[in-house]
């Protein structure tokens, strides 16, 4: 039986805070299981995105990036995502409730980051104040491999800050290609993350990218083979290649 919890929910709108009081026993549920479900697509719509993707996918986005605190609370992720899309933030906030409290905060990925002073409603919420959240460690990780995400590189590097020296291997290589080539340097995160997400990897920390070499991945197979070809030819058959690249593949 579904224990029935209440909450009341801080609205910032307009620098005025109002209480909006939510009831767990029906809105709150979600389906089951603790699974990161950012590449997660429609059996039926081909490499279409689920909604339960697009909404995790976006609590990262805002999570790893410069918002202000109160943009980081449950409501105030719930607003800018209605915000974006043009919906009303109550019909979403059970999705990021559950996303929040029953995948990203169990694995791991995101974490309280302090607390916001409530002004109204109940009296212990009210000294307690409100959480908002921040990326962890392995959120940024996750981060790092999802397009919606704009300061990759920024969280790139915060990452790296953090890693441990066995993590540091690839740190040199990846800084060395993301400059020149960051639509590359991406996808190693992205296939990376998603072999976790698809239980080819274990865990994603600690991070190591040779978990990858035993996974079979075509494109990466053809992208090693063109740079190592590429690496060998002269200057004129580069000059040829790239010409012909050109004319294949857009930018």
């Amino acid at each position: 039986m579904c224990k029935k919890v209440n909450y009341y929910i801080q609205v910032y709108s307009d620098n005025n805070i109002e209480d909006e009081y939510y009831d767990n026993g029906e809105q709150m549920r979600g389906k089951s299981g603790t699974k990161l479900a950012i590449f997660d697509t429609f059996k039926t719509k081909g490499s279409d995105l689920t909604g339960e993707a697009n909404r995790q996918r976006a609590i990262i986005a805002i999570l790893g990036s410069n918002a202000n605190p109160a943009e980081k609370t449950r409501t105030g992720i719930s607003q800018k995502i209605a915000k974006r899309h043009d919906i009303a933030w109550k019909n979403i906030y059970s999705g990021i409730f559950r996303d929040l409290d029953e995948i990203l905060l169990p694995m791991g990925i995101a974490e309280e980051n302090g607390r916001l002073p409530l002004k109204r409603g109940p009296k212990a919420l009210q000294e307690i104040g409100i959480p908002y959240y921040h990326l962890t460690k392995k959120g940024m990780l996750v981060a790092l491999a999802i397009s919606e995400c704009k300061n990759r590189e920024e969280l790139m590097t915060e990452f790296f800050a953090q890693a441990d020296a066995d993590e540091k291997e690839f740190e040199k290589v990846l800084f060395g290609l993301v400059d020149k080539s960051p639509v590359f340097t991406y996808s190693i995160f992205q296939r990376y993350v998603k072999a976790f997400c698809e239980d080819k990897i274990e865990e994603l920390l600690p991070f190591d990218l040779s978990k990858l070499h035993d996974i079979a991945d075509e494109s990466l197979v053809i992208q090693k083979e063109i740079l190592m070809t590429f690496a060998e030819l002269s200057e004129q058959e580069r000059a040829e290649t790239i010409a012909f690249l050109d004319k294949i593949a857009s930018d």
